[in-house]
C-alpha cells in the first residue's frame, strides 16, 4: 500500500513541543504513515499563541509551511494549534495538500458522536476566538458550552494528573449543567489525557490532536484513492503563480527551526 505523508505543524518559535507530540502522534499513527513535525525558528521565543497578537506573528510562517507541504509531497498537512490559526490562508496556497486543523476536525468528530458537545478551555481568554472559530464553522447550535480550567498553555503538561483532574472537574460541571453529550480539549498541549477523562466521565472526549491527524490521514487516503484534491476554483483559488515569483513571496527556504520525523513503521 502506498504510504501516507503527513505534515505536523507547531505554529510556534520553540521546539518544546515538537518531541513529545510526534511521540504521542506514533502511538496513533497507521503503519503506513509518514510525519514529519516541525517547528519554527524565530528571534521572538513564542512557545504558545494564546493571544491574537503571538498567533499574528506565526501567520506568514504557517503560510511558507503550507507551500512547503505541496513542494515536498505531503498528502496532508496539521496546524497544530486549537486556534486553528491562519487555516484558511495556508488552504489558498497548499496546491494538493490538504489542509486540516484541530478545531475544525474535533468539532465535526463530535458532532458525529452527539447532538452537542462542550469546550473545555485553559483559560477566559480563548472563550471570545474559539467560539467564533466554532461559529464559522456552522457548529454554534451544538455548542453547550465552554468550560475553563484556568491554566495556562505552557503549564498543561506541567503536572498532567492536576490538568485532568481540572479537565474532569470542568467537564462533569459541563455535563451536569450545561448538559453536554460530549467533550472536546480545546488545546493541542492537552494531549494523553483523552482516555483518563473520558473513563471517569463517560462520554466522549476529543482529543484535538487525535481528530486532526486522523482527519489527515483518512483525507491523505482518499486523496490517493479518488483524487480528492484541494478544489482551486473561484473563491479557492491560489494566488497566480507568476504573482508569486515577481513578488518573491516564497524565494527563501521555509523558516523552520526543528524537525522530528516518524519514519513509517515496519
Amino acid at each position: 500500500m502506498e504510504k501516507t505523508k503527513i505534515l505536523w505543524i507547531n505554529p510556534i518559535n520553540v521546539d518544546a513541543y515538537d518531541q513529545p507530540m510526534g511521540e504521542f502522534i506514533d502511538t496513533i499513527r497507521l503503519p503506513g504513515t509518514e510525519v514529519e513535525v516541525i517547528s519554527f525558528r524565530g528571534s521572538i521565543p513564542l512557545n504558545n499563541l494564546e493571544y491574537r497578537t503571538f498567533e499574528a506573528m506565526t501567520v506568514a510562517d504557517t503560510v511558507h509551511a503550507a507551500r512547503y507541504a505541496d513542494e515536498q509531497g505531503f498528502d496532508a498537512a496539521v496546524i497544530g494549534c486549537f486556534y486553528d490559526p491562519a487555516l484558511e490562508d495556508a488552504r489558498e496556497i497548499s496546491g494538493k495538500t490538504v489542509v486540516i486543523a484541530p478545531c475544525q476536525a474535533s468539532v465535526q468528530l463530535a458532532s458525529n458522536l452527539a447532538n452537542n458537545f462542550s469546550v473545555i478551555i485553559g483559560q477566559e481568554k480563548w472563550r471570545a476566538q474559539m467560539s467564533e472559530r466554532i461559529h464559522a464553522y456552522g457548529y454554534g447550535s451544538r455548542l453547550a458550552s465552554m468550560r475553563s480550567i484556568d491554566i495556562p498553555v505552557p503549564d498543561l503538561q506541567k503536572d498532567c494528573e492536576y490538568t485532568a483532574e481540572k479537565i474532569i472537574d470542568a467537564g462533569r460541571l459541563a455535563i451536569q449543567e450545561d448538559k453536554a453529550e460530549s467533550l472536546i480539549l480545546g488545546c493541542t498541549c492537552t494531549f494523553g489525557l483523552f482516555e483518563t477523562v473520558q473513563k471517569e466521565l463517560n462520554v466522549p472526549v476529543i482529543d484535538p490532536i487525535v481528530a486532526a491527524f486522523k482527519s489527515a490521514e483518512f483525507m491523505g487516503s482518499l486523496k490517493k484513492q479518488f483524487q480528492w484534491y484541494p478544489s482551486r476554483k473561484w473563491t479557492s483559488a491560489a494566488p497566480p503563480e507568476e504573482l508569486i515569483q515577481s513578488f518573491g513571496l516564497f524565494k527563501n527556504p521555509p523558516s523552520i527551526g526543528n524537525r522530528y520525523l516518524l519514519k513509517e513503521a515496519l
